[in-house]
């Protein structure tokens, strides 16, 4: 497992280690306290992933077309 804080990581990276944590979570092969461990890691990390995504679609939301359709720069978000 990754010592990389779930802050920095990457939606890419944190994917990854989320799906390794599954794998090892879903085996069973580790002992209780190491599965509880791991499963609060893998609610980090599902918790990053899916603000990446929000983060993600709101910024494709924001995409401002011209006449032709062709993307031509983003409207701020709101709130920011």
């Amino acid at each position: 497992m990754s010592e990389k804080q779930v802050s920095e990581m990457s939606f890419e990276e944190a994917m990854a280690e989320l799906e390794r944590v599954v794998g090892q979570l879903e085996g069973g092969d580790v002992p209780l306290e190491q599965s509880i461990t791991l499963y609060e890691r893998g609610a980090e990390l599902k918790k990053h992933c899916e603000a990446k995504l929000k983060a993600a679609e709101e910024k494709v939301a924001k995409i401002t077309l011209d006449e032709t359709g062709k993307p031509t720069g983003t409207a701020p978000l709101d709130g920011v």
